[in-house]
């Protein structure tokens, strides 16, 4: 049963961003699965897959430019699709706090051009306060959550928001 939602969960979460973008488009997703408890730590094996399966959602279509925090995981998630696609790639500072890491990553995102897809990759105390800046209700992100992928489309008077899932099951 697993397989079959990884499958299903992939498919869609494909079929969803393989749609031209016409709007500013943004992807939100918490950083893979990590190897160990440390202060920065490396991806764990289920978090190297799943960074391979975050390239994957994209199809034929991948972002224009990938945005991350400067620890190493949440670059790491974003690796194989950076590689896949040669997105430009860059790390938004966490040195003066969460509060004004949002704040400076919003500010990026609206920034960019229109009809740009942008990935974002976070951690779950980030990801949530990035969708709600952008105008969209998130819930929390258990620690234990790795699958979520938020698509953000923001060129409507309100904003446009789906959740899927992407990757194995995260198992919370």
């Amino acid at each position: 049963m697993t397989r079959c939602r990884t499958t299903l969960t992939l498919v869609a979460a494909t079929w969803a961003l393989a749609c031209a973008a016409s709007a500013q488009t943004v992807v939100l997703v918490r950083h893979a699965e990590k190897a160990d408890g440390s202060r920065d730590p490396v991806l764990s094996q289920a978090g190297t897959a799943r960074a391979e399966a975050l390239a994957a959602v994209f199809g034929q279509q991948g972002p224009d430019v990938v945005l991350v925090s400067p620890l190493l995981r949440t670059g790491l998630t974003a690796a194989p699709t950076v590689g896949v696609f040669g997105a430009r790639s860059r790390a938004i500072s966490l040195e003066e706090g969460v509060d004004v890491h949002v704040a400076d990553l919003v500010a990026d995102l609206r920034g960019q051009p229109a009809d740009s897809l942008i990935l974002v990759v976070g951690h779950s105390n980030t990801i949530p306060l990035i969708a709600r800046a952008l105008g969209v209700e998130a819930a929390d992100m258990p620690d234990c959550e790795y699958d979520r992928l938020i698509r953000i489309d923001l060129n409507a008077m309100q904003p446009v928001a789906s959740v899927t899932r992407y990757g194995a099951a995260s198992g919370c």
